[in-house]
């Protein structure tokens, strides 16, 4: 009986032993798969344009180079032709989180002019749902609570634009005032999460989202008089004198006259509140309100808004190139290089000058096209350089196909993820969607839709103007000339016209102008009088 129960012992533990041992064993290959998966880091900074990153070239790239943001570039592929559906910052960070465009994400303009319907599905719930640790770091500008992230910390001032200085966040639902540059310390929070905070045996995805260099382009107090003694040259464009095209880009306020005291740092008079310290600060930004030290002329006085203004600018994507550099430092220190997949991107381009303007919102080039780099070691070849037609709804679906997580979500975009792989599908998109709504707020751009190929844009301005444009960007990239009536291009613009109406359809978008014109008048409320498609325009909100 002895040697029996003995026996029987031995047969539990070696039964225990080897249910521990698979069990082990099974932890191991699930922390294996999980290793194996990759993290993702998506950088994005506001109003950052390609005119402003080294690796795309320019006037720039000499004097203001960003070697961090360039290294993602140069260990993966950079991307020359992505570009947005709708280039204004929520509509696009709408557009980018649901894959979808704005007619069925539902967030059109921005604050004021409608609200972000945070009850919809975003690719970070995705991620969220399937095991990985997801964090938001910096801005999000949506007017809603961020949903799909563990961890957020992210600008709660100003309408969620956030400060520079000394900026008040919103910590997992509690305001917290920072002291410091906003740029550095979403870097700190991105870091202090990615060392303390993480489960570092799970794969994560991490937003980290800089408020720069948005206006209004408050340098770190170290870049503040970086090219004091030097003159910054102009774009080719900047004197741009609109022939063809006075009622659209022509019509504006978005040139050269229109910053305000804010902007070209005028000291602030001691004692100002409320209403009267606002009214000094954005004096300059209405039309007919110049700012510019006494005894200028008015050539001289633009060269010189220019110069405070761009100088400004590339300073904050020093600050912005500098935090780049730390988090990539930080990948490699921690051996996190190799299996997390780097992107780098802005919510849509902008105007330095060019054409005599800055902001966003045309379909022209400059802020149609967005800098969009990736850096996965695993998948992507470094130095690879893409010049196919991708838009910010294919983001969503690509970052989950890289993370190999399928999905039921209807979205408009597609994923990308061969081009990244060196092998683009044949039947890749050829041209591009592009609807622009919000109006006259701000900055004064007539709404707009139209489509962009690799060869042409074809642009009909609408709300209260009736007015096509076609650029030809072989013979004319920085688009001088609309060439809408010249007979030569007859037959293009006819093929032009059926693409767009079939992309349209596509995206559920093809509604009367009656109607697009009331999504323009919703929330701002009709702002413009439109009678009869006449072009004059009477403003009856004066601020």
């Amino acid at each position: 009986m002895f040697k029996i129960l003995k026996y029987s012992f031995a047969l539990a533990l070696l039964a225990l032993s080897c249910k521990e041992a698979n069990k082990k064993q099974a932890l191991n290959t699930t922390n294996t798969v999980a290793n194996q998966r990759p993290n993702i880091i998506y950088i994005m900074a506001d109003d950052l344009t390609t005119q402003a990153i080294s690796a795309y070239g320019g006037i720039y790239k000499d004097i203001a180079p960003t070697p961090n943001i360039d290294k993602i570039a140069k260990e993966g592929m950079l991307f020359q032709d992505v570009l947005c559906t709708n280039a204004i910052c929520g509509p696009s960070r709408a557009a980018i989180l649901t894959g979808n465009y704005s007619n069925r994400n539902g967030y059109y303009k921005n604050e004021s002019g409608g609200k972000f319907d945070d009850s919809q599905w975003t690719f970070p719930q995705e991620f969220q749902k399937n095991g990985y640790q997801t964090s938001l770091f910096g801005k999000w500008h949506l007017g809603t609570e961020p949903k799909g992230f563990d961890v957020f910390k992210y600008h709660n001032s100003a309408g969620q634009q956030g400060h520079y200085w000394n900026p008040t966040f919103n910590e997992n639902g509690k305001d917290v005032k920072e002291e410091g540059y906003a740029t550095n310390l979403s870097t700190d929070f991105a870091i202090n999460w990615l060392e303390a905070e993480r489960d570092k045996e799970n794969p994560f995805l991490m937003v980290l989202q800089y408020k720069a260099p948005h206006r209004p382009w408050q340098p770190d107090t170290k870049y503040e008089k970086l090219w004091e003694d030097i003159e910054m040259p102009y774009p080719s464009t900047f004197n741009d004198d609109y022939k063809g095209r006075e009622l659209t880009a022509g019509d504006t306020e978005m040139t050269m006259e229109y910053f305000s005291r804010r902007d070209m740092k005028y000291e602030e008079p001691a004692n100002l509140k409320g209403k009267e310290k606002i009214q000094w600060a954005f004096y300059g930004a209405k039309r007919g309100e110049i700012v510019q030290p006494e005894g200028m002329t008015a050539e001289e006085g633009r060269k010189w808004r220019y110069q405070t203004y761009i100088k400004d600018y590339l300073a904050c994507v020093k600050s912005v190139d500098d935090n780049v550099g730390r988090v990539l430092d930080y990948l490699d220190e921690n051996g996190l290089t190799d299996n997390t997949i780097i992107v780098l991107t802005s919510d849509q381009g902008f105007y330095l000058g060019d054409h005599g303007f800055f902001d966003k919102r045309f379909i022209y080039e400059e802020s149609l096209r967005m800098p969009f780099m990736v850096k996965y070691p695993k998948l992507v070849k470094a130095g690879t350089v893409n010049e196919d037609i991708i838009t910010n709804i294919d983001f969503a679906p690509t970052f989950l196909d890289l993370a190999n997580i399928s999905t039921k979500q209807k979205m408009h975009g597609k994923s990308f993820k061969s081009i990244l792989d060196g092998q683009a599908p044949s039947d890749w998109q050829k041209g591009m969607y592009y609807h622009y709504y919000e109006f006259p707020y701000w900055h004064h751009v007539q709404p707009h839709y139209g489509i962009r190929t690799q060869k042409y844009t074809l642009a009909h301005f609408y709300y209260n103007i009736d007015v096509w444009e076609l650029y030809d960007l072989e013979k004319d990239p920085e688009q001088l000339k609309n060439v809408i009536e010249d007979l030569e291009y007859s037959n293009i613009v006819a093929g032009l016209k059926e693409e767009l109406k079939d992309l349209m359809r596509k995206y559920e978008n093809d509604k009367s102008l009656a109607d697009f014109r009331n999504i323009t008048d919703k929330d701002f409320g009709s702002i413009v009088d439109v009678k009869d498609d006449e072009t004059s325009v009477k403003d009856v909100i004066t601020n």
